[in-house]
């Protein structure tokens, strides 16, 4: 297979969807993540992570006071893809977001989400 037919089956190939979790084990504190292309989303959290410019300020200063070791990152639930290939998953998504946000009421002193509003 040549580059160019490569490069557009990765294109058209559908990326893991779904809700991941960042733990941190010193505390048990919880970050819930929904995401369209959850390893590019779980890099991009790391990478966040590791340069101390992450946009949850908590998440960033127990990551530094713990250290990389104290985090894991686990996917806790995938969207499964639809036949339909113009389907939009943004709505599922966020719907799937808050479900496990709420089921583990990672929020407060459990977790660095904001507590939904209702």
């Amino acid at each position: 297979m040549d580059k160019k037919a490569m490069k557009k089956q990765y294109k058209e190939t559908v990326q893991p969807m779904g809700v991941f979790k960042i733990v941190c084990k010193a505390n048990n504190k919880i970050f819930i993540v929904g995401s369209l292309n959850m390893r590019a989303r779980m890099t991009r959290e790391k990478f966040q992570l590791d340069m101390g410019s992450h946009r949850n300020e908590e998440l960033q200063n127990d990551y530094k006071e713990y250290g990389k070791e104290a985090f894991e990152f686990e996917v806790v639930d995938n969207l499964k893809p639809k036949e339909d290939p113009a389907y939009n998953y943004t709505d599922d998504l966020v719907i799937l977001e808050e479900m496990w946000i709420e089921k583990l009421q990672s929020y407060g002193e459990k977790g660095y989400n904001k507590k939904p509003v209702k």
